[in-house]
């Protein structure tokens, strides 16, 4: 009898520092909305940034009470992250901002809002589909290679911010490739380095710096020495951030949620009030697998919620447990729809997302962050979804 072949497969998930010029627009569009929500929670916002050399572009819809000085909100979101040098060409002090902001359409607005007295639940802000996953790869209950990825972004951030590494700039990005075998992660296949820098460093000093002070000490238990590594493989990153590549809101979706381990719905988060289910209902989605995989009913599992604009309850509820189901996914199905509220007024109350959260989401993923106000990440169910399963 002859041993069972191991299945060997290699999965790549990429994360961006806060510095990215598109990180730099999903937190001015974030930071905006979290002024807008301290002034007025019932805020309605559709927020998109752009970023190029020495200009920012704040466009989009607003309905509010409140007043946001969206000029001097987006400068100091710029100077937080750390772009204070004038020789870059994009600097917190004196790059443009331009404001091109409208109020939401009125036939959208009487589709959303809750109509009280009448018996009209507050319906989905938007028509869509939207994905949540978790997974017993990692502690957070998310898939590896995104976590690592975030870790790395985070510690290229961190040994900037600490001057470790002062010669560093904000933009970078990181990239893991990690082999599983028979399903499960073993070793790192390869690691990416992008960072940026001033011109007066070595590539040399670049590489060995980054090596030791930043990969070594967050993926030691995953290297080997069949591990590559590459930091900055065009030799040169001095030209950074905007000037270097244009921003947008909602570009980096993958690195926001589970780094293409699981499906997306298409839509970004970021500069959203969570009456836009894109982002709510994601959350609740994330929220569900958590549970469901912390319960053991399932080791892996996703979620799909889908919506209609101006209708509360989803029009589909979906459930892959992907062959690691303890009960049916049938069942799993009844559990979500009896223990979790679905239209996105429910959602928004047991999530609490009517809170100025949202600006610290913009950066590093949003999930599998034990941060206040990050409730998604919650599993305060699991005992409920036991015992309902018989588990």
């Amino acid at each position: 009898m002859t041993d069972k072949k191991q299945q060997r497969h290699i999965f790549t998930s990429e994360s961006v520092t806060e510095g990215h010029p598109d990180k730099i627009c999903d937190q001015i569009s974030d930071a905006i909305l979290d002024e807008l929500i301290k002034q007025d929670k019932h805020s309605r916002a559709g927020i998109e940034t752009m970023a190029t050399t020495g200009l920012v572009v704040v466009a989009g819809e607003i309905r509010t009470n409140g007043y946001v000085d969206i000029a001097k909100v987006a400068r100091e979101t710029i100077k937080g992250i750390g772009y204070d040098d004038q020789t870059i060409g994009f600097n917190w002090e004196d790059c443009g901002v331009i404001v091109a902001i409208d109020e939401q359409s009125a036939d959208i607005a009487q589709g959303v809002d809750e109509k009280k007295g009448k018996f009209k639940k507050q319906g989905a802000g938007d028509q869509g589909l939207m994905f949540g996953f978790a997974c017993k790869e990692t502690p957070e209950l998310m898939p590896l290679p995104i976590m690592l990825s975030h870790r790395l972004t985070k510690q290229l951030a961190l040994v900037r911010k600490n001057k470790k590494l002062p010669y560093l700039r904000p933009d970078g990005k990181a990239e893991v490739a990690v082999e599983y075998v028979d399903g499960k992660p073993q070793r790192l296949e390869t690691v990416v380095i992008a960072a940026s820098h001033d011109d007066q460093v070595s590539e040399s000093r670049v590489q060995r710096d980054i090596i030791n002070q930043v990969i070594k000490p967050l993926c030691g238990k995953y290297l080997d020495k069949k591990t590559k590594f590459f930091v900055n493989a065009t030799g040169r990153f001095v030209k950074c951030g905007p000037p270097a590549d244009a921003g947008l809101t909602g570009r980096k979706i993958i690195v926001d949620t589970y780094g293409g381990y699981g499906r997306h719905g298409g839509g970004c988060f970021s500069g959203k009030d969570p009456s836009k289910v894109d982002r709510s209902a994601s959350y609740m989605a994330r929220y569900i697998a958590k549970n469901i995989v912390a319960a053991n009913l399932a080791d892996r599992c996703e979620v799909q919620l889908a919506y209609v604009i101006g209708v509360a309850e989803p029009i589909s509820v979906l459930v892959d447990t992907f062959g690691t189901g303890k009960v049916s996914e049938e069942q799993i199905v009844s559990l979500v729809r009896k223990y979790f509220p679905l239209d996105p007024a429910g959602i928004i109350k047991h999530l609490d997302l009517l809170k100025p959260i949202y600006k610290k989401t913009a950066a590093y993923g949003h999930f599998g962050r034990n941060e206040s106000g990050f409730t998604w990440e919650k599993t305060d169910l699991v005992s409920r979804l036991k015992k309902a399963a018989g588990i």
